[in-house]
């Protein structure tokens, strides 16, 4: 293979010559080579392909630009290309490619275009396509989007023409190799100490609970961190469309759903997994997000035995949530009366943890609700909430202008805590007015 280098800018030269040595690289290859896993072998095998390219041309490239020439091959055939270096930023949480040469990213909660891209549409399809490929899935015109992970952890969503006008859309989750206690989470004003000390004891007293919230928000930051919370001793099945979750304990099974191929063979959906679930001997169920029929199999296992299992929803408020979850309950079995989903809503749901994303990019809890079951309807009861701060006032300061403040109201759930004989701190004894434990 010869290629004809012109009098183009050095970018474009440089452009040229990567692509050159990719297609190379990967002509010489028939079957999966041992050296394809071995960096130093493959920069070698990389830099003799640029130095018969450069005996061809008679194009001398400088020693900088042999090493970048090396760099962004090797990355396109292991890594991840023009990408590589988005990845290895740690304070990038979601890289969002919209089309080959408009790449943004989201750092610390606000949205950045970034000056890198990829050559053409065709260069982002073989970036899309090594990956889903590796994971047997299918990416064509009938199957136009796909979920991947890829091999950091990180979750990978991409959309492809007919459905996207502009190109191929692909939208990156980071995923995190260091996860936040909630300690760290008050140090950054999430929540605040009184907070966090009960979001603890609940999680430990087996109280069912649902974190709300828009995209990006910080539901699974704070599920991972509240999950430090569950005795050791207790067996966890949590179950996800993409596996985000990284429980800090020691028993964790993660299940995973799959898609199935263009006529659907092999699908296994969440529902399917919340079934199994039932039948593993878990102590707490945790389902990544709800969003679809798999809501029913939720509450019938949060009723039957399973105390304490998690789980986030997309919803704007604590009200919202309730709503949400009947919506999706009437749809999964149209046989339930609206009255049976209700009293199992009401015996599933006891705590909502309604968080946001302010302004400036940071991520907030903005209200805890109890849910309190009334004669003929569920009441949702604000325990904690983020207002304007008072001039005066002493609260946990959360924003500028803001702060975290209890609403004098005692939870009813606290009973139940405290049977199973969890104690509660000196902080919310004062901040509830007890005195001495309820008889």
């Amino acid at each position: 293979m010869t290629m004809e280098f012109g009098i183009d800018g050095t970018a474009e030269l440089l452009r040229k010559a990567r692509h050159c040595l990719h297609q190379r690289l990967i002509n010489s290859v028939e079957v999966e080579q041992p050296w394809m896993n071995d960096r130093d072998e493959l920069d070698k095998r990389i830099l003799r392909l640029l130095e018969r390219l450069q005996d061809e041309t008679g194009k001398q490239f400088s020693p900088d630009h042999r090493r970048l020439l090396c760099r962004q091959v090797a990355d396109e055939v292991t890594g991840f290309g023009p990408l590589a270096e988005l990845m290895a930023d740690s304070s990038i949480t979601d890289i969002l490619v919209n089309g080959a040469s408009n790449i943004w990213v989201d750092r610390g909660g606000l949205l950045q275009k970034t000056d890198h891209s990829f050559d053409d549409e065709a260069h982002v399809r073989r970036f899309v396509d090594r990956f889903v490929a590796f994971q047997g899935k299918q990416l064509d015109s009938n199957n136009p989007t796909v979920d991947a992970r890829l091999p950091d952890g990180s979750r990978m969503h991409v959309v492809i023409p007919p459905l996207s006008q502009g190109g191929t859309v692909i939208s990156i989750r980071r995923f995190q190799t260091s996860h936040s206690s909630l300690h760290d989470l008050v140090v950054v004003g999430m929540l605040s100490p009184p907070m966090a000390e009960f979001l603890s004891l609940v999680v430990k007293g087996g109280v069912n609970l649902v974190i709300a919230g828009g995209a990006g928000a910080g539901k699974t930051t704070l599920l991972n961190a509240m999950s430090e919370a569950i005795p050791a001793q207790e067996r966890i099945i949590t179950i996800e469309e993409s596996a985000e979750l990284a429980l800090r304990h020691p028993h964790v099974v993660t299940l995973e759903s799959r898609q199935g191929n263009s006529e659907g063979v092999g699908r296994v959906d969440l529902r399917n997994l919340l079934r199994n679930a039932l039948r593993m001997r878990a102590d707490r169920i945790i389902v990544g997000e709800v969003r679809g029929e798999e809501v029913f199999d939720m509450l019938q296992a949060m009723n039957v035995g399973h105390d304490g299992s998690l789980t986030t929803v997309h919803a704007n408020n604590p009200q919202q949530v309730l709503k949400r979850l009947e919506t999706l309950a009437l749809l999964a079995d149209g046989r339930a009366s609206r009255a049976a989903i209700q009293n199992m809503i009401n015996g599933a749901v006891q705590i909502i943890v309604q968080v946001a994303r302010m302004s400036d990019g940071r991520r907030r809890v903005t209200s805890i609700c109890e849910v309190v079951e009334r004669s003929d309807r569920s009441e949702v009861i604000e325990l904690f909430r983020l207002s304007r701060r008072q001039p005066s006032s002493s609260a946990a300061v959360a924003d500028n202008g803001y702060e975290h403040v209890h609403c004098e109201r005692r939870p009813e759930c606290l009973a139940t805590i405290q049977a199973k004989e969890y104690a509660l701190t000196a902080e919310l004894k004062e901040l509830w007015h007890i005195t001495e434990p309820d008889r």
